[in-house]
């Protein structure tokens, strides 16, 4: 029976996060919110919502929300605009970017966006289509998962893993990477209820978290030196012959080459590359394997290194070596998100680039390397850029590049967007946006398994509109009257489970308008889904790759092991990971969470060695840039590392600064990912 109130609505949190949470919103009798919290009857919500999401409806009626289309009458970056109307700013988009294209051609058109939207209409859709039309260049999108996409595909094939649920039935839980109170926290009552059958639980992570603190023990291990434990586990694991063989022979590929890696990854050896005690890493290694069933929870944090892509592959590896993909609450849970098969194609439409002026795909620009694309891209050169459901001027990394790119006066920009963002400051037109209370949208999770799909709970305020209903106004306006641009957004959503995958079998528009939220089809009758319990992974012949081709640790160039001529100038490790109580910049605004990441965290040995106290002004800075922040000398980091959670909006720092200043476009070594984590930096006290 539905717990559901009469007259409450029902919608779903389209945040960057796996937990994806069904949401019920309280209405009163004006048709405004009066409160959210979680859906007791999702399987995974669990009646309850994050402290970030429990808050939304301040965002929601927030003052300074964008309700009407905007203008900009001062210089670029400086903020300032003037109201206008929706068809003013329609016509001068469309006018502008035809202009472009006739002189410089489609592809100096850029469209930048990214998590703002988890939903797949207004993330992944008719924005897609029309960019696709009108030929613009394609955005590689990359800065959060891609190196750890590319790490999975090479060692388990799919983007499939241990659904929540079984976390439960855990004996030892693994979170690798993973600060699940801060970025997953409707996984940690399954892990508490693990724990109070006897489970035990630890973390893996250069710093310690709120997670980390809850944990029985935390691992500190060096930035972007993952790999090099795991090498080191398999060390012993096969040395001691502690693996899975029956497992292995079957399903695996590339044993042979492991094992002759790995017996190079000494317990001794791997401790000086990690940090972590070589008996730690031995008790580790044994206990791992050999507790049943254990499962790890690797999050995207490992991948942001230059070998990152290696590490994410590498720990993806050890539920095959050891064999715990066989057991309820074993294996590994990095995203699920490719058993949500949706129509995606079908969706995004790239067919349509061929009736660009074009008539081919268009080049394709890694969105990490905003700065140099738009300084230094040639042939054409970057003319014009549309930014929705981001906000680069805070997260992308080599922010002084960029923002020497966002100030060209030949630069048109349009930004789609709730508030107006470090971007919108640099913006010709600033458009306002809906929030997922206010659209329709189908939902997948890369946390849990199960689909759902919102209506509108409240009307748009102001005139805010919907990235779907926006894209359709300006591809009208340019004359595309392609049928594509016609679908409703019930169209679009009945052509998304129209994939013909069998997890999709018999979920429909209509089941879900109903129930809301549907599990996949994954297994017969709701039973647990063991993804690789008879091997059938995703990779050749259906077996796990345990050495992948270029599995051996190589340091990262800014790395403690790494440059040492860098290492001399900047001898401290930069690791700036997600803020627990914000979405990267998006509840920047708050007083709160700019407190929180206005922080450096330091390890007393290194504060005390350049006379640094508890809450002094520092500097941090590298050959980049540099920004300003309070220590925090809290015994949070080991030596040599220190922390800056992030994404501080810049234009809330007194000096206009964030770790991006400092972080670079570097790639990772497979996928093409960030490094955001492989970041050398000297700090240095301010003066009084």
């Amino acid at each position: 029976m539905s717990s559901i109130a009469p007259g409450t609505r029902v919608s779903t949190c389209a945040l960057d996060c796996p937990d994806a949470c069904s949401v019920l919103v309280s209405i009163g009798a004006d048709g405004r919110a009066t409160s959210l919290r979680g859906n007791p009857d999702h399987p995974v919500t669990r009646g309850f919502l994050c402290a970030k999401v429990a808050q939304y409806l301040e965002r929601q009626y927030h003052p300074d929300r964008l309700r009407h289309p905007m203008r900009r009458v001062g210089a670029k970056g400086d903020g300032r605009f003037e109201r206008i109307g929706w068809d003013d700013a329609l016509d001068e988009i469309a006018g502008r970017l035809m202009a472009i294209a006739r002189e410089w051609g489609p592809e100096a058109v850029l469209p930048y966006s990214y998590g703002g939207s988890m939903g797949l209409l207004q993330g992944n859709g008719m924005d897609r289509r029309f960019f696709h039309r009108f030929g613009a260049s394609r955005l590689d999108r990359t800065i959060c998962s891609a190196a750890g996409t590319a790490g999975l595909a090479q060692t388990i094939g799919y983007r499939y893993g241990t659904e929540p649920e079984q976390f439960a039935h855990s004996k030892l839980i693994l979170a690798w990477g993973a600060n699940i109170l801060g970025t997953n926290v409707h996984l940690w009552p399954f892990i508490v209820e693990a724990r109070r059958r006897g489970a035990r639980f630890y973390t893996i992570d250069p710093v310690l978290r709120r997670t980390g603190r809850l944990a029985d023990k935390h691992f500190f291990v060096n930035p972007g030196s993952d790999l090099a434990l795991v090498l080191g586990m398999a060390h012993v694991i096969i040395g001691e012959s502690l693996h899975d063989a029956g497992y292995v022979a079957r399903h695996t590929t590339n044993f042979d080459r492991l094992k002759a890696t790995a017996a190079r990854y000494t317990p001794e050896h791997a401790e000086a590359l990690t940090g972590i005690p070589r008996e730690e890493i031995v008790a580790l290694a044994r206990e791992y394997a050999t507790t049943r069933p254990a499962v790890i929870r690797l999050n995207y944090g490992t991948s942001r290194s230059e070998r990152g892509g290696m590490a994410f592959s590498a720990v993806a590896m050890l539920p095959a070596l050891t064999g715990s993909w066989k057991e309820v609450g074993g294996g590994l849970q990095a995203s699920v998100s490719q058993t949500h098969q949706f129509n995606r194609a079908a969706i995004e439409r790239a067919d349509l680039q061929m009736k660009s002026p074009l008539g081919r795909e268009a080049r394709l620009v890694n969105m990490i390397t905003l700065g140099h694309a738009l300084t230094e891209l040639n042939d054409p050169p970057v003319k014009a850029m549309f930014v929705y459901c981001s906000n680069p001027a805070a997260v992308a990394p080599n922010q002084s590049a960029v923002r020497r790119g966002l100030r060209r006066d030949d630069l048109f920009t349009v930004v789609h967007d709730q508030f107006q963002t470090d971007t919108a400051d640099f913006a010709d037109l600033l458009l306002p946006a809906t929030t997922f209370l206010e659209h329709t949208d189908l939902y997948s999770s890369y946390g849990h398994l199960h689909v759902q799909m919102a209506r509108p709970a409240l009307e748009p305020e102001g005139e805010a509109r919907s990235n779907v209903q926006l894209f359709r106004d300006l591809a009208a306006r340019l004359g595309f009257d392609d049928q594509a641009f016609g679908d409703t957004e019930d169209d679009m959503i009945r052509t998304a489970l129209a994939s013909g995958h069998e997890f999709l079998k018999g979920i429909t528009l209509e089941a879900l308008e109903q129930r809301h939220h549907i599990r996949l089809n994954v297994a017969p009758d709701g039973q647990p889904f063991l993804p690789f319990a008879e091997g059938n992974f995703g990779s050749p012949g259906g077996q796990c790759d345990l050495a992948p081709e270029g599995m051996d640790y190589t340091p990262p160039l800014e790395s403690r092991h790494g440059d040492s001529a860098l290492l001399r100038r900047y001898p401290l490790e930069l690791v700036s990971p997600k803020n627990d109580d914000s979405m990267n910049s998006t509840f920047g605004y708050r007083a709160s969470v700019d407190e929180q990441t206005a922080r450096l965290w330091m390890h007393a040995a290194d504060a005390g060695a350049r006379g640094i106290l508890d809450g002094d002004l520092v500097r941090v800075f590298n050959e980049r840039g540099s920004m300003r922040l309070t220590a925090s000398v809290n015994g949070h980091v080991r030596p040599g590392a220190v922390c800056a959670p992030s994404v501080r909006m810049p234009r809330m720092a007194p000096d206009g600064s964030s770790s991006n200043f400092l972080t670079s476009e570097r790639l990772s070594d497979i996928g093409g990912g960030a490094t955001f984590y492989s970041c050398l930096v000297q700090v240095e006290r301010c003066g009084d």
